[in-house]
């Protein structure tokens, strides 16, 4: 029996198709409510608006990503040690939804006010959750002090450089980016050798 729950999921799942084949204005609704196999009136139910639709995508997206960075760092002790496993989740999260992954940090730019003010937001929460944990690394005498909200801005800066070189060309393979990416930013905030070793050592 079809429920609320499976037309929203339909109408998302033909939306991140058809969007990341397209574009957001080349799509039509009409052709997402086609691939949903639902009416019309059916998606303007759950989205009254194509961009609604694509914001609901994108919105998406970064919950499930926060969720997994969440379960991924409550499994860690230290900030170091939780902040690499929150690199860790979220390279793992781009690479199995390159789609979702390309409409989430490549279309929305350029789209307007509302799409850019939606991914400042959430690109914000997520130099939160690094910054809390470089924090926790300060407290804990792991690293030494620092401007956290600068290093966080930096680590989200560089994260995104090569995801979006990977959404674009498929180069470098992210499983094979982690390690490059992983000494970069650990030593950017003045992480010793040991301390890599210690991390490399526990995979």
């Amino acid at each position: 029996m079809d429920t609320n729950k499976d037309t929203r999921y339909r109408i998302l799942n033909a939306a991140i198709n058809i969007f990341s084949k397209k574009g957001y204005y080349n799509t039509r609704v009409d052709e997402i409510v086609e691939a949903a196999e639902t009416s019309k009136g059916g998606v303007y139910f759950y989205f009254p608006s194509k961009q609604d639709i694509f914001l609901g995508l994108v919105d998406e997206f970064a919950n499930m990503l926060e969720s997994r960075l969440v379960i991924s760092i409550e499994q860690h002790e230290g900030g170091i040690e939780r902040v690499d496993a929150a690199l860790k989740a979220c390279l793992a999260t781009f690479q199995e939804y390159r789609k979702l992954s390309k409409i989430f940090l490549v279309q929305a730019v350029g789209l307007g006010i509302t799409f850019e003010e939606k991914q400042r937001q959430i690109h914000d929460r997520f130099v939160e959750i690094i910054k809390e944990h470089l924090d926790d690394a300060v407290a804990a005498g792991e690293i030494e002090p620092l401007n956290t909200q600068i290093a966080a801005y930096a680590w989200m800066g560089a994260i995104n450089e090569v995801v979006i070189r990977w959404i674009h060309t498929g180069e470098p393979d992210l499983a094979i980016a982690l390690p490059v990416l992983r000494l970069f930013l650990l030593r950017s905030v003045g992480v010793s050798e040991t301390q890599i070793m210690h991390i490399n050592n526990k995979e």
